[in-house]
């Protein structure tokens, strides 16, 4: 077969697109977003199968980035000069491992039992006063041993987090670098904006499919369901949790098969002919490293890791580029601003189910549908309308810096709605408010009259609402006596003979559940439409902050410099929050259970001090990413006018932004130009707004 036989059979292949490129890239992230979601959307089903507090459960959130943070940076700048698209492929199949993993402590743990963490299990009805219903026993240390079995479960979904995080490394840095090398620089925008709204959608996929798999019993395919007396708004219901990690494992799987079909690089029709004129704002000792172009593969040179080096001299590069970048303000202080933004999300979103029931009143399942379908959409459309938007009105670096500032003001502003926004937790006897004559003790039996025949435990609760607007731990604490089931099966029980609720009508009666705050249903659907402007509006500074990130650097060093925003982003935006928001969470805590003589889950909180504390945390991490925009936008201001002075008489202004400058010519026109390095960065101004330098400072 002659050569022009193979070229065109080369063009030819599907593979050979970076529009098919971006759709597996897009595959793959949807699918990782997904799993990450899932896990978020399952957290409190974890806290209650596996009796965790908020701390821990923070801890395996956090997992996935400890994970991640281990290989990124040697991914990123190995896998400059490595073969992209197979590098991914393979981070695919390791993530589909952990995922197939988290599932896995389901299969090896015991079979849930409705009262978890008590020695005593009710099978008959709900947790009801009697004589006799606890004297029965069951064997303390067979107990105490599935919890030790229940660790062992814990570290396991550590551990599969982890793998997750280390398959995810290549992903997003080595996709978007290759992404941007075969695209036309004012196209970039937008191809990265779809690629991260895609990867934002992936969490609605996952919240839905965490309201789905909830609604099925955890131990489904062990039991027969027919037999149980109690539904998904039971609150001792645990929903098949583990179900999710086996689709999205297989979801991955697939997705990452199709990155081996395509070439280290694309054809040289698909890339972008300015590319290799590009030139970046370094500083001043870096530049001089970087007079040559770019090769078609997107691998570093100046310090590069080729072949003429070892092992450990490559090694050894790697803190002097990392210094070099760091040493640039726009990059470290964009790089911070994101990791503060990234970091609401972190702690924020991960707990967003949590709160929305207990602030709201929610079941698992409701929630995370809710989120699924209105949140996280909105937030996708802000990726996208972000990377629209600076394509569209060709911002520059300080036009984009201005956007993100905005968005950010807008999106901080709906953060102090939500202190306004939630429903008080109510009377809770023994807790809020008085419960005979005695304030109730985690583990300890009370003496109220009341229950004096009772034989009631606080080592695990499931609150009942009482005909007096009281809400009760138990039934048992309420003093009912019997549970009357209702003719339809997707009604809750009826509590009868409840001698603690003390109302004017004869029928003392209990339902299973808190009872409703007033005014709580208004609260929450203004919450719903003000959480869905601020995702859309907070989202739309993601773009921006990338594209100026990928243009303050050498465009040899792009991977490398997103392997180094996302090791900044695992280090100080995902691994952290988590732990911070959860451990606020738990001083906020009212009423602990106890397993084993040990503080397990939290049953009752302090719904407004849990309010007040986890949006304040938002407020101000998004106050310190408005300093660091604002810290950027004054770095760029001040290059700018170092700019003219250096180079008066060599540019004027309309010289540096002519009414027709675009992407295409302005890489050829003046590529051979000292000031090349600045004008590049500021290439982007929207000349319809201003006519000279000076009207953008």
């Amino acid at each position: 077969v002659s050569a022009p036989g193979l070229d065109s059979q080369k063009k030819t292949s599907c593979f050979s697109s970076i529009k098919i490129f971006l759709v597996s890239e897009c595959a793959l992230m949807l699918a990782q977003g997904t799993v990450g979601a899932y896990l978020v959307s399952v957290l409190t089903t974890l806290e209650r199968r596996f009796n965790l507090q908020s701390a821990d459960v923070g801890v395996i959130a956090s997992s996935f980035e400890i994970g991640n943070l281990a290989f990124i940076l040697f991914v990123s700048y190995f896998g400059a000069r490595a073969h992209r698209p197979r590098l991914i492929g393979c981070g695919g199949i390791v993530m589909a491992l952990g995922a197939l993993l988290s599932a896995l402590p389901e299969f090896l743990t015991h079979q849930y039992r409705y009262e978890v963490g008590e020695v005593w299990h009710v099978e008959e009805s709900r947790d009801v006063c009697s004589n006799n219903s606890r004297t029965e026993a069951r064997d303390l240390g067979a107990v105490c041993g599935n919890r030790t079995n229940t660790n062992m479960m814990y570290l396991l979904l550590i551990g599969a987090q982890v793998l997750l995080g280390i398959g995810a490394t290549p992903v997003q840095p080595l996709g978007v670098s290759y992404i941007d090398d075969h695209v036309r620089r004012k196209d970039s925008s937008l191809y990265i904006g779809i690629l991260f709204s895609t990867l934002v959608f992936g969490p609605a996929c996952g919240f839905i499919l965490g309201s789905l798999c909830t609604k099925f019993y955890v131990d489904a395919v062990f039991i027969d369901t027919s037999m149980l007396e109690i539904t998904p708004d039971d609150p001792r219901w645990i929903g098949a949790w583990w179900g999710g990690f086996l689709l999205c494992g297989a979801l991955l799987f697939f997705s990452a098969l199709f990155m081996f079909g395509f070439p280290q690089s694309l054809p040289e029709h698909d890339t972008d002919p300015g590319g290799k004129s590009e030139r970046a704002m370094l500083p001043d000792g870096l530049a001089s490293d970087y007079e040559h172009g770019k090769p078609s593969n997107g691998s570093v040179q100046g310090h590069e890791p080729g072949t003429s080096l070892s092992c450990c001299q490559q090694l050894r590069v790697i803190p002097k580029v990392t210094k070099h970048l760091l040493s640039n303000p726009v990059f470290t202080c964009i790089i911070l601003a994101a990791c503060m933004e990234i970091a609401v999300v972190a702690g924020f979103a991960a707990f967003l189910g949590k709160y929305l029931e207990q602030q709201f009143n929610l079941t698992t399942s409701s929630a995370n549908q809710l989120l699924g379908m209105t949140a996280i959409p909105c937030a996708c459309m802000g990726i996208f309308l972000g990377g629209l938007l600076v394509k569209k009105l060709s911002l520059s670096a300080l036009g984009a810096v201005r956007m993100a500032m905005l968005v950010n003001l807008v999106s901080t502003g709906c953060y102090v709605s939500f202190l306004f926004l939630g429903c008080d937790t109510g009377p809770v006897a023994g807790v809020t408010i008085a419960y005979g004559n005695e304030k109730l003790q985690t583990g300890q039996r009370p003496e109220a009259a009341c229950i004096q025949n009772c034989n009631c435990y606080t080592a695990s609760v499931s609150p009942v609402c009482g005909s007096n607007g009281i809400t009760y731990l138990s039934a048992c604490f309420a003093g009912c006596t019997l549970a009357v089931s209702s003719v339809s099966s997707s009604s809750p029980q009826n509590l009868t003979g409840c001698s603690c609720i003390l109302a004017d009508s004869v029928n003392m009666t209990a339902i299973p559940g808190k009872c409703p705050s007033p005014g709580c249903q208004e609260a929450f659907l203004i919450f719903l439409c003000v959480i869905c402007a601020c995702s859309m509006i907070g989202a739309m500074a993601q773009t921006p902050s990338v594209i100026i990130l990928i243009r303050t650097v050498s465009p040899e060093l792009k991977s490398y410099a997103l392997g180094v925003l996302f090791l900044l982003l695992r280090l100080l935006g995902f691994i952290p929050p988590p732990l911070i928001f959860g451990a606020g969470i738990d001083s906020t805590c009212l009423f602990w259970s106890t397993v084993c003589g040990d503080q397990g889950a939290c049953m009752l909180y302090d719904n407004v001090a849990y309010r007040h504390l986890y949006v304040s945390i938002a407020i101000v991490l998004k106050s310190v990413a408005f300093l660091l925009y604002t810290t950027t936008w004054w770095c760029l201001r001040k290059n700018y006018k170092k700019y003219i002075k250096n180079h008066e008489g060599y540019l004027t202004p309309t010289e540096l932004f002519p009414s027709n400058l675009t992407l295409d010519n302005l890489g050829r026109d003046i590529s051979q130009t000292p000031a090349n390095r600045t004008k590049f960065i500021y290439n982007l101004e929207d000349h319809e707004w201003c006519e000279n330098m000076e009207s953008v400072l």
